[in-house]
């Protein structure tokens, strides 16, 4: 976004020079056309005739001597005025012609400007929005495994609680495996001493 004002800044300067050469240029041929219609036009042309005369009736006066043979005097041509001032009517229309041009790709240009600087907020709203999104997920990621983190060491101590429970009451099982049949003879010894207390007490 800041190369693409940059690059619209200095286009829209160079547009602002060419738009003040081009008008310049223009007012300066509209200017050297008013003129050379003025000088062209018929009023004009007749002021310059009565000067010639007046001219030549002063020369008579004084008598000088003939001129020498020349090409002759200097007439005005209507087709070469015709001439000189379509042809500054060209450059003219020329000139207004790239002014028009210069003022359709300026407009463009801001619009393409303008088109972009929207794209890029709209882009740069999403980008923060998925950014936001993003962070509150790793937020809820990180706070779950110090949960799961905390459930697991409490889950170790209760295997290590139960592993020990478990080696107990192996050890208790394999000593009754061991010694169950002096357990068996013991029990089966106290059950005849049982009996023979109880006959002697019966009178037996």
């Amino acid at each position: 976004m800041a190369e693409a004002t940059e690059n619209r800044k200095e286009e829209n300067t160079e547009y602002k020079e060419e738009m003040s050469a081009n008008a310049g240029a223009k007012k300066l041929l509209e200017m050297a056309k008013g003129r050379l219609a003025k000088f062209y036009s018929p009023k004009s042309a007749a002021a310059s005739l009565l000067t010639v005369s007046l001219h030549e009736v002063a020369a008579a006066a004084a008598a000088p001597p003939p001129p020498p043979e020349t090409w002759g005097a200097y007439k005005k041509q209507t087709e070469e005025a015709g001439g000189i001032l379509n042809m500054i009517q060209m450059m003219i229309s020329d000139v207004e012609k790239e002014i028009t041009e210069s003022k359709t790709e300026e407009e463009n240009a801001q619009g393409e400007y303008e088109t972009l600087i929207a794209d890029s907020g709209e882009k740069r709203r999403m980008d923060s929005k998925s950014l936001s999104d993003k962070e509150s997920a790793k937020a809820d990621l990180e706070k779950a495994l110090q949960q799961m983190a905390k459930e697991e060491k409490t889950t170790k101590f209760e295997v290590m609680a139960t592993a020990e429970t478990l080696k107990d009451l192996h050890l208790e099982c394999d000593w009754l495996l061991n010694n169950f049949e002096a357990r068996k003879e013991a029990r089966i010894g106290e059950i005849d001493a049982l009996k023979k207390a109880k006959a002697v007490l019966s009178g037996a």
